[in-house]
């Protein structure tokens, strides 16, 4: 007969049964959504290729249909009216042929469009966009620095500082649609015209950042900062950061903040205000700001001061200090954020970091105040005023136009020194 195995045999089995049941395992659906995400991404990035180059396309193929046109109006009888009514017959024609998007208004838009670009080669500019893009996302980050990258921000300011244009704008760029561009012909300059393509391309505006940054004048606003030789080098490469001035404008459009008209305004308002439309405040600061903080500490000995509001410039490496004032620009207010910037650069900077930047951002800016102050003097303090609601072109002009009249009235006083 068969010899009974001893119940202890099963005891080692058992025993392994249950470490083994202890021990946690992954879950499957953990690595269910992960492939799905990566699917996922994969996809979006394949679908947003194909609508670049589906615009990229587009945008080449209206400039050759607006040449056409030209050509043909100009070749064509000298009669009254034949122009119009050949736009008018072709239209219909596309119509029946591919639909909708060939309206006569339409082939006149490709018509306006090939007469403001008919100096442009009919293809692609090299896609640095996206080469500059890839070396970023792939380029490991730097830990050690003390201020913050905020995600699309910091790669839109290494963008534009990675991206090299000619004096010479060369074809079309593949970051832009037919719907910038048609924005962009409602500008009316040349020299401006190109700024605009430039910024949008380097920054990646959508249409509506792209459009408002036209309505609200920003080649103007940048223009008061500059001599003759900066609106030409404005016109060929764009907003370039080499020292501070050029990273600020004046006035500020803060039209989106949605201020009360009245005198009641706190500053408080204000700060409180500008963090609810951060986004949108960033844009208008300028290129390559990331915010830090609000109501920064600063102790000195036995005190406290606190700084309404810290950024970061990631192309000229330094910090912003912002101090809000809903007044006039006074004495007292040049002299605190002097003490401001003086005790930042004590505290906070590192290696590497350049002098921090202080700008006092008031309702209404005092040139007497500005001019014999220490602005006159620092690189790195400066008064620009904001406006709640959108100045039109003929008062910014004027402004600009004043602004000049005063540095020239002081140029002949500082060259007497």
């Amino acid at each position: 007969m068969a010899k009974k195995k001893s119940p202890r045999a099963k005891t080692p089995r058992t025993r392994r049964k249950r470490a083994s049941a202890a021990v946690p395992i992954p879950s499957r659906r953990v690595g269910a959504d992960a492939l799905f995400a990566r699917v996922a991404q994969i996809l979006d990035e394949a679908r947003a290729q194909v609508v670049r180059s589906v615009n990229s396309a587009m945008v080449l193929a209206y400039w050759h249909v607006g040449r056409e046109i030209v050509d043909s109006m100009q070749g064509g009888e000298p009669r009254a009216g034949y122009g119009e009514r050949t736009v008018a017959e072709l239209a219909t024609r596309l119509t029946q042929r591919f639909g909708r998007g060939f309206s006569e208004t339409n082939l006149k838009y490709f018509r306006q469009f090939y007469v403001l670009y008919a100096d442009r080669a009919p293809v692609l500019r090299a896609e640095r966009a996206e080469a500059a893009a890839q070396e970023i996302r792939h380029k490991p980050c730097d830990e050690s620095r003390a201020a913050p990258r905020q995600g699309s921000d910091g790669v839109r300011a290494g963008l534009a500082a990675a991206i090299q244009h000619t004096e010479t704008l060369e074809g079309f760029s593949p970051a832009l649609s037919w719907s910038h561009y048609r924005a962009l012909m409602g500008v009316e300059h040349r020299s401006e015209r190109s700024f605009y393509e430039i910024e949008a391309e380097r920054s990646g505006w959508s249409v509506p950042e792209l459009e408002r940054q036209i309505h609200t004048l920003l080649f103007a606003r940048l223009l008061k900062s500059r001599d003759r030789q900066g609106l030409l080098a404005l016109g060929r490469s764009g907003q370039e950061l080499t020292t501070p001035i050029d990273a600020l404008k004046d006035p500020y459009v803060l039209d989106f903040l949605a201020l009360p008209d009245g005198g009641v305004l706190l500053e408080s308002d204000l700060e409180a205000a500008i963090i609810g439309q951060l986004q949108d405040f960033l844009l208008e600061l300028g290129k390559g700001f990331a915010f830090v903080a609000r109501q920064k500490r600063l102790a000195f000995e036995d005190e406290h001061f606190y700084v309404d509001l810290v950024f970061y410039n990631t192309i000229l490496k330094c910090y912003l200090l912002i101090d809000l004032k809903v007044g006039k620009l006074t004495h007292q207010d040049i002299g605190q954020i002097d003490s401001y910037v003086r005790m930042f650069d004590d505290q906070f900077t590192t290696e590497g970091d350049n002098p921090t930047i202080g700008l006092v951002l008031c309702a209404e800016k005092n040139e007497a105040v500005a001019r014999y102050s220490v602005l006159n003097e620092s690189k790195q303090i400066f008064a620009a005023k904001y406006v709640k609601v959108l100045p039109s072109e003929a008062e910014l002009r004027r402004e600009i136009e004043r602004e000049r009249r005063l540095f020239e009235a002081r140029r002949p006083m500082q060259g007497a020194r």
